[in-house]
């Protein structure tokens, strides 16, 4: 599977056994990864001058819905990348209208070497 190198990532679910795997992952393929189990604690830990590379988010997150977080996260990092997840088939199927640049999703449940490539086709990392 494609390696990361130490960029961080911020993981926001509030599924404590998706997190977990989606966290576990990227630390095995070496990743910075933080973890939050909703929006509030997102925007708190993107707030706090930590640099982060992307964020993968659920896109069904209580409160504040991944989109939403996403724009907000992008008005405190310009630019950053964000990866959503989603257990939804429709968010997939209407995924053009939903995404803006440097976004993309994946369909839970997800192979995990299909997440490693997408984080590594978002983040440009060459092997």
């Amino acid at each position: 599977m494609p390696q990361g190198a130490g960029e961080s990532v911020l993981v926001v679910e509030d599924d404590p056994s998706v997190r977990l795997l989606v966290v576990e992952v990227l630390r095995d393929l070496g990743y910075s990864a933080i973890e939050a189990v909703n929006a509030d604690m997102a925007v708190a830990k993107l707030r706090q001058s930590i640099h982060f590379d992307l964020m993968i988010s659920d896109v069904g997150l209580p409160g504040m819905n991944g989109r939403q977080l996403a724009e907000l996260a992008r008005d405190i990092l310009p630019g950053l990348k964000v990866l959503f997840i989603t257990g939804y088939a429709a968010n997939a199927v209407n995924k053009r209208a939903f995404l803006a640049d440097g976004m993309d999703m994946i369909t839970k449940p997800f192979d995990l070497e299909k997440l490693a490539r997408k984080i590594q086709e978002m983040l440009a990392i060459a092997n």
